[in-house]
């Protein structure tokens, strides 16, 4: 990412104010979907509203921008987290290698990390993801293609897949038991 745009984040986020914990859009509605616990890395977490709120639900988390003024703003609304800057151009940085019990990534957009997110996630793991979609929309750089999301992931099993209104989302889960990389099993016949 060019110094430019990593200033440009950093005076967006320094006028946004304090941030408030809170769920991942995704998971509104839906926090019964979430582990009991474990590890959590929120990518690209902005001002760490969803870190915070995960610290609070007992996840020891890993919240990573590209804006020190974003992670100095989530390390005042909660302390817990380990807030870690890095370039996400670059990749997931090493010091997140996981594996992680939920991985977040809200309002950003790398299909070069796609790989990567579900690397890190553990057997039984939650990934949730929400990015802006050409469905119901213009298409653009910054947008996801229809299906995009599920085909990225299609070795996990989907538990949410929702595109329209220039949005895409993805709940997908690991199996138990399941290593990364390793194709699903079969169907649960219960």
């Amino acid at each position: 990412m060019a110094v430019a745009d990593r200033e440009r984040w950093d005076s967006r986020h320094a006028v946004a104010g304090a941030g408030v914990a809170a769920p991942p859009d995704a998971l509104r509605g839906r926090e019964d979907l979430l582990p009991t616990g474990g590890r959590a890395l929120d990518v690209a977490c902005g001002r760490g509203t969803v870190a915070a709120w995960l610290a609070g639900r007992g996840f020891t988390v890993d919240a990573v921008d590209v804006s020190p003024v974003a992670l100095a703003s989530g390390a005042a609304l909660e302390p817990r987290v380990r807030w870690v800057l890095a370039d996400l151009d670059a990749g997931l940085p090493a010091a997140c290698a996981g594996p992680y019990d939920v991985v977040v990534c809200q309002r950003f957009r790398d299909p070069r990390l796609y790989p990567a997110l579900a690397a890190v996630l553990a057997p039984g793991g939650l990934l949730v993801l929400t990015v802006l979609s050409e469905v119901d929309d213009e298409p653009g750089a910054f947008r996801a293609v229809p299906g995009e999301l599920a085909a990225a992931f299609s070795d996990l099993e989907t538990v949410v897949h929702d595109e329209g209104n220039g949005t895409a989302t993805l709940i997908a889960s690991r199996g138990p038991g399941v290593a990364p990389g390793s194709p699903p099993g079969p169907p649960d016949p219960s």
